[in-house]
């Protein structure tokens, strides 16, 4: 019986300290770095403080791995980011444990400029990103970057038609 209690506790405890594992250690309000690697089209390495932090850029969704246009948008933040310093706006992780951020370089938002430039589209799009959504609709407009194809298909329904 003590053994069954004993085994309990530990599993029990196991699981409350993997479920608090992500809240654990807040986010800074920014971080400040060097970007040492380009994932995908939304997704960056910062190097802070000699730790390299995955993160993802905020408000925007890249074309995936397999779809059209996603190593031209790779490139185009590649271009943009890498081996610069940049400044992070952070706003807490997602549940794949990477920072949400918006990227900057001096004043530059390069969230933005991949939108302005048709690399990615506007993710949940909203009265607070009305810049964003105007940014987007001037690319679809004037058929920059993906708007050059008729039907895009958006990166969220690409990853559900492929589960």
């Amino acid at each position: 019986m003590i053994n069954k209690l004993l085994r309990l506790l530990l599993v029990f405890s196991a699981l409350m300290g993997s479920a608090t594992c992500g809240t654990e250690s807040t986010v800074e309000p920014f971080l400040l770095g060097r970007v040492i690697k380009v994932v995908d089209g939304d997704t960056i390495h910062v190097l802070v403080d000699q730790t390299p932090i995955r993160v993802r850029l905020l408000d925007i969704d890249a074309p995936e791995r397999g779809q059209a246009y996603a190593n031209r948008a790779r490139q185009a933040l590649a271009d943009m980011v890498f081996g610069q310093p940049v400044t992070v706006h952070t706003q807490g992780k997602d549940i794949y444990g990477r920072v949400l951020g918006t990227v900057f370089i001096s004043q530059t938002d390069i969230n933005a400029e991949l939108i302005k430039e048709g690399y990615v589209w506007v993710y949940h799009p909203s009265k607070q990103k009305a810049a964003y959504v105007r940014l987007e609709a001037e690319a679809r407009a004037t058929r920059r970057g993906l708007w050059a194809d008729r039907n895009p298909t958006p990166p969220w329904k690409f990853r559900t038609s492929r589960r």
